[in-house]
């Protein structure tokens, strides 16, 4: 019994990881810099900020980089480390009416 135990222990942890992995920006709100941080971060970079919003945990920067190429930068929230810098493929993302009209308009 106490095998099996043993043995279900240790699957179970081995499909947490991965799990624990995607977790990686989930600190405590306390802990977070400022949306000025994230902006001043990418201002360093001569990164044009369209937009930056919380996705998963982390900042994501949504703008284009210093050559007009479009981004999205995941940024951790406490240390304002880079995790991944994403090319867009510029195609609008945004929802359209049945009439094909932006929501914003």
């Amino acid at each position: 019994m106490r095998l099996a135990l043993t043995i279900l222990a240790c699957v179970a942890a081995l499909h947490a990881g991965p799990a624990l992995a995607d977790d990686e920006c989930f600190v405590p709100m306390a802990d977070w810099k400022p949306r000025e941080a994230v902006a001043a971060l990418a201002a360093q970079h001569a990164w044009t900020v369209r937009r930056i919003k919380i996705d998963d945990g982390c900042y994501e920067i949504d703008g284009t980089d210093a050559q007009g190429q479009r981004i999205e930068v995941t940024v951790h929230p406490s240390t304002l480390e880079i995790i991944q810098i994403e090319p867009r493929d510029g195609a609008d993302h945004r929802h359209r009416d049945e009439e094909g009209r932006h929501d914003d308009q």
